[in-house]
């Protein structure tokens, strides 16, 4: 397979396949491996897979005493990824701005998430110690999350990456005096030009700090939050801005019962403007008792570009305090993608009828009601959905999937999104969902 380099271009968004000459496998899925648009690099999810046996001969664990499967999976992705980014002209290093990092667990059981124990009983060192050695210390702001399965079998983890390639260099954001931030050996923030990048942070200093003591008056999922987006906001301080220039949030939570609760914290924190938000339930983390991770990408306070809430009739009412999406720059950031209505239900014709079990094909069903409502957003923005760069997909069980990426990829006649698909433990906070789409677009002026 001919490689195909990068060419920058601020107006133009391209597909970058590092060919496999630089030891990179061609996926079976129909995304590309890296997009190009303007200074952004979006980097596909990638997994320790040949895409033609399963898991590649290389990391196939004969003597689990001698050799960490963790480790020898770690060390494939992330070497292929520095490859790819390298084939788009960047430095895994120089450019990377922000790192996802999906680990499979069996921990929690939906009877754990229930309870509120999102603990995933792994340890992250194996990987921590690989990427240490490809990375540069400390890594760029990081997600670590567990999740329950990925698309081939046997493969422990997927690592996505989003690189910036302008004339700024990147500034590490130092934890004011007094914050705790999450462990893992990565910066608690990058700024880079008009943009900053905060890592997921937790609550285990809060955790910690009340572990023993009787907290029965007080709601540990709200709590929690507001430790969380203090910390974040005496972090944002010290890169140059604030909560009210936040773009976009991820939000991880364990239970879906743990929507309200956070959704009523976050109305006080942004009162206006919220930023676009995608929250995704069934997360393992990092630290007994979290029930809730926060990461930030915001703009400075003298930013020279400017943030859009984008708001359209043709799609509908987001389902808690966000807005459809946030145009910042050059980019397009949507909120949580599912297919539910204005109400927050799931939107009528999603699922089979219960009278006629093997009729309809709610994957593909599901996946066409997003794409129209994501069309409208786009245009609401002023681009298209051809334009869509990085997409997290997140289905309640697998059965969906094939029938999901044929529907999502007919939308795409040239180069496909990079792309990174995930199961979770246990179905969405809109009932009967099968997919949760998080997304970015490329929509330059």
């Amino acid at each position: 397979m001919a490689t195909k380099s990068a060419t920058k271009n601020p107006a133009t968004k391209e597909a970058i396949w590092p060919g496999l000459e630089a030891g990179v496998p061609k996926p079976l899925m129909p995304y590309s491996p890296a997009i190009r648009a303007g200074d952004w690099v979006f980097i596909a999810g990638l997994i320790a897979s040949d895409f033609q046996t399963g898991l590649a001969p290389e990391v196939v664990n004969s003597n689990s005493y001698l050799d960490n499967e963790l480790a020898l999976q770690s060390n494939f992705v992330l070497r292929n990824l520095a490859s790819t980014i390298k084939a788009c002209d960047c430095d895994i290093n120089k450019n990377m701005v922000r790192m996802w990092q999906w680990l499979v667990s069996e921990n929690p059981s939906q009877s754990d998430f229930h309870k509120g124990d999102n603990w995933p009983s792994m340890t992250l060192k194996p990987y921590l110690n690989i990427r240490d050695t490809i990375v540069n210390s400390p890594a760029p702001p990081s997600s670590y999350l567990g999740v329950r399965e990925l698309l081939c079998l046997g493969t422990a983890l997927e690592v996505d990456m989003i690189c910036l390639d302008d004339e700024h260099q990147p500034q590490i954001i130092e934890a004011p005096k007094g914050i705790s931030t999450a462990s893992g050996g990565h910066s608690c923030g990058m700024r880079r030009g008009d943009w900053v990048f905060l890592a997921a942070e937790n609550a285990a200093d809060l955790i910690s700090a009340t572990e023993g003591s009787t907290q029965w008056h007080i709601d540990s999922i709200e709590a929690q939050a507001e430790h969380i987006l203090e910390k974040l906001s005496a972090i944002a301080k010290a890169s140059g801005s604030s909560l009210a220039k936040t773009v976009k949030a991820d939000v991880y939570i364990g239970h879906p019962s743990d929507f309200a609760g956070m959704d009523k914290v976050w109305k006080r924190y942004f009162p206006d403007n919220p930023p676009a938000r995608v929250v995704i339930p069934y997360m393992g983390m990092g630290h007994k008792g979290n029930r809730i991770e926060i990461a930030l990408t915001l703009l400075t306070n003298d930013a020279t570009i400017k943030a859009q809430t984008i708001k359209t009739p043709d799609a509908p009412k987001p389902l808690g305090h966000e807005p459809q999406a946030v145009k910042a720059g050059d980019l397009l950031f949507f909120s949580t993608q599912m297919a539910f209505d204005s109400t927050g239900n799931l939107a009528d014709g999603m699922v089979r009828h219960s009278s006629f079990p093997w009729y309809g094909s709610p994957g593909q069903a599901q996946m066409r009601y997003m794409m129209k409502n994501i069309d409208a957003i786009c245009k609401a923005a002023n681009t298209n959905v051809e334009n869509i760069c990085r997409r997290v997909c997140f289905h309640s069980d697998f059965q969906w999937f094939a029938e999901s990426i044929e529907e999502w990829a007919s939308y795409f006649p040239g180069d496909k999104p990079a792309s990174t698909t995930i199961r979770l433990g246990g179905p969405f906070v809109v009932p009967g969902a099968n997919t949760l789409l998080d997304l970015i677009a490329y929509a330059p002026d």
